[in-house]
């Protein structure tokens, strides 16, 4: 370009790039930046050249399996699933169902398993005792009472069906000192000793414990004795009035334990490779055993015999949850089942091959409990389908159905609502931490027993038979919560 066409400003900036230019040339940095820039793409060509690929996973040997539902594979709906979850138990065999797979635990010896707690044998053994002499002056002089003789309707006792005094539900109240832990895991059942001058509960847990609590314990001990007899989750426990030293266990293992106070061990008396789910005995016959086994399965044993069951039958097509005998008349009973029926029979006229009801409740879901009021004339069943089912009339013709909320989350089991110290009342939990009290008169729940002292949700109960407003709820954190009327 010309220089006489430039402005004075172009002639001075060409002349300070020139004098720029050669500053840079007598600094070499030209060269220094050009060195450099080889130099970095010398090291990127290197590590781009040994780079190491990550190896490839193999695949799988077992093919991925995407879960569909019933209904987008245009299936029929599966009902069996309508029977209700199961209580820490999956059955999968008519009649020898698979138990429960979890850390095993040291095999219990099918023998006797001794007991050696002094305090707990001597505090059983006097309720024993008192119960036999009080039970004894009540039998008439020409029956003889005897340890080792059964009862068959021989004692006149004021049976928990003749307490006539209703219970005031305002009364009812629950204090920090009545509520004991007593056990690691969750309650699954429990019984009040059926006497009157002390309170003691025994209680059956999920992994196959069984607690005591003496909750008139004034010594420095809290009062609570804990054991293991079983391996699986308890099923049922018995306490016989009469002689209250022995009291039988079942459990889902499929065996059946007594403790003996006076031999001071927990001998196993039954076993069988069917999970047991539930355990009774007739009121009028301290010898005999019933337990529901398998799939519907019920059977009598003779604890004399001490051989396989007398008679069994099929009554149901799933599980046994509950057995109840009716305190007027023994050869009525009521059983409750996850096929979603609720059933009473006659002893005496039920056949092997095909039994027959005489009245049967059906359910929309599983039934888990079916209790005869304290003075029989009333059934009250308990069911999934958030419904109380209620049954009277002379021969519980009359049904009615009670809405409430029976759901539950996964580590509580199903609500059973019990019958308190008359016909007037049904106790039953829920899951906002309260008790539910049903009227039978009104067919609806008619109050809630709350406590400050309540931190979790009561979902097994047991009235105390003698002692009006004494209510016991057990929980999952093997917590028991004990009512009294002030």
């Amino acid at each position: 370009m010309d220089d006489q066409n430039l402005t004075e400003y172009e002639r001075r900036r060409l002349e300070n790039v020139r004098r720029n230019n050669d500053m840079m040339a007598s600094l070499k940095l030209q060269s220094a930046a050009s060195a450099l820039s080889a130099e970095a793409k010398r090291l990127r060509v290197e590590l781009k050249s040994y780079k190491v690929s990550p190896k490839k996973k193999p695949k799988t040997e077992s093919p991925i399996v995407i879960r569909r539902s019933l209904r987008t594979r245009r299936l029929p709906p599966d009902f069996s699933s309508e029977n209700g979850l199961k209580d820490d138990f999956e059955s999968k065999a008519p009649m020898s169902p698979s138990l429960p797979e979890g850390p095993k635990s040291p095999s219990l010896p099918e023998g006797p398993l001794s007991i050696r707690d002094r305090v707990l044998l001597d505090k059983i053994l006097g309720l024993s005792k008192q119960s036999h002499l009080k039970n004894s002056d009540l039998c008439s002089g020409d029956d003889e009472v005897h340890e080792k003789k059964p009862l068959n309707c021989l004692i006149k006792k004021e049976s928990r069906g003749m307490v006539k005094s209703s219970v005031d539900l305002g009364s009812m109240t629950l204090n920090a000192e009545s509520i004991a832990r007593v056990m690691p895991c969750r309650i699954m059942n429990l019984r009040f000793f059926p006497c009157t001058d002390s309170t003691m509960i025994v209680a059956g847990g999920g992994s196959g414990h069984i607690g005591f609590w003496d909750v008139d314990c004034e010594a420095e001990s809290d009062g609570i004795f804990l054991y293991q007899p079983h391996e699986h989750p308890v099923s049922g426990i018995l306490i016989q009035e009469f002689s209250q030293s022995k009291i039988f266990t079942s459990c889902y293992g499929g065996s059946i334990r007594l403790m003996d106070a006076g031999k001071e061990v927990f001998d196993q008396i039954y076993s069988s490779k069917g999970a047991i789910f539930s355990l009774s005995q007739r009121p009028d016959n301290v010898s005999s055993l019933y337990f529901g086994e398998g799939y519907g399965g019920l059977n009598l044993w003779d604890t004399r015999a001490k051989k396989n069951p007398s008679s069994s039958w099929t009554l149901h097509g799933y599980r046994i949850n509950t057995i109840d005998f009716n305190i007027n008349n023994p050869n009525i009973m009521a059983t409750s089942s996850s096929d979603r029926t609720a059933c009473i029979w006659d002893l005496r006229k039920i056949d092997s091959d095909k039994p027959e009801t005489l009245k049967t409740v059906r359910h929309k879901k599983a039934v888990h409990s079916a209790y005869f009021s304290p003075t029989g004339s009333s059934l009250a069943t308990t069911s999934v389908d958030n419904k109380v089912g209620l049954l009277g009339g002379a021969n519980f013709e009359d049904l009615s159905m009670t809405y409430h909320e029976n759901h539950t989350r996964r580590w509580i089991s199903f609500f059973r609502a019990i019958w308190g110290w008359d016909d007037s009342y049904l106790f039953i939990g829920n899951m906002k931490r309260g008790v539910d009290v049903i009227s039978t008169a009104c067919r609806r729940t008619v109050m809630t027993l709350q406590s400050a002292h309540m931190s979790a949700v009561a979902w097994r109960f047991s009235a105390h038979p003698y002692k009006v407003g004494m209510l016991a709820g057990a929980t999952a954190g093997g917590q028991i919560y004990l009512w009294k009327s002030c």
